[in-house]
């Protein structure tokens, strides 16, 4: 419903920050990373999810689309509500998200605070199968005029972009201009940057 909100920011506080659009300052509930990037008297725009509750209404803002993006996979999880997905994108970037759901890393996604072992389990249960519709055949990944080979760090970077809700369809183009010999992290970071433009 409301896609974003671009305005000048009036007050944060932990957990949360006020960006005053036209006189309406809108609370949006937001991450440690996203906190970070901005700062109280500048502007700013913040992407946003609108929750609705039978109790409340709640607006989630992110500095990025990436982390929009990641935050509302992670909501799909069953037993991953807002605030939990907060405190996981607070700890982590959506590009380390998505490698340890990649490499399966459950001890990595317990250091978010209230997540555990279980709730990471599930997060990475949930998302590989998420992430299996998006695997590729055998031949590679065809794009536009070229084929993206089936070994080294690029389907291991489709994988990953594809826990952030990126199809391989989006990505590829991306992916098959970069240096193949770029690590996952890095081919996820520069796909991401190159696709937010």
């Amino acid at each position: 419903m409301i896609y974003s909100v671009r305005g000048t920011v009036a007050h944060m506080e932990q957990g949360f920050a006020v960006i005053e659009c036209s006189g309406v300052g809108y609370r949006c509930q937001t991450t440690l990373s996203t906190m970070k990037k901005i700062k109280i008297g500048s502007e700013a725009t913040l992407y946003t999810y609108l929750n609705v509750r039978e109790d409340a209404v709640e607006l989630y803002g992110f500095y990025s689309t990436s982390e929009l993006s990641c935050f509302k996979t992670l909501v799909s999880v069953s037993g991953v509500g807002p605030k939990m997905a907060l405190s996981v994108l607070s700890e982590f970037s959506p590009e380390q998200v998505a490698m340890c759901v990649s490499a399966g890393d459950v001890k990595s996604l317990t250091r978010a605070q209230g997540v555990g072992p279980k709730l990471a389990q599930r997060i990475i249960l949930e998302l590989k199968d998420k992430l299996s519709v998006y695997q590729q055949s055998d031949t590679g990944v065809e794009t536009k005029g070229s084929v993206i080979a089936d070994t080294g760090n690029i389907p291991k970077a489709v994988a990953a972009l594809a826990v952030l809700g990126y199809s391989a369809a989006d990505v590829t183009p991306v992916l098959s201009r970069l240096d193949q010999s770029l690590s996952v992290t890095e081919l996820i970071s520069e796909t991401l940057k190159r696709m937010g433009r």
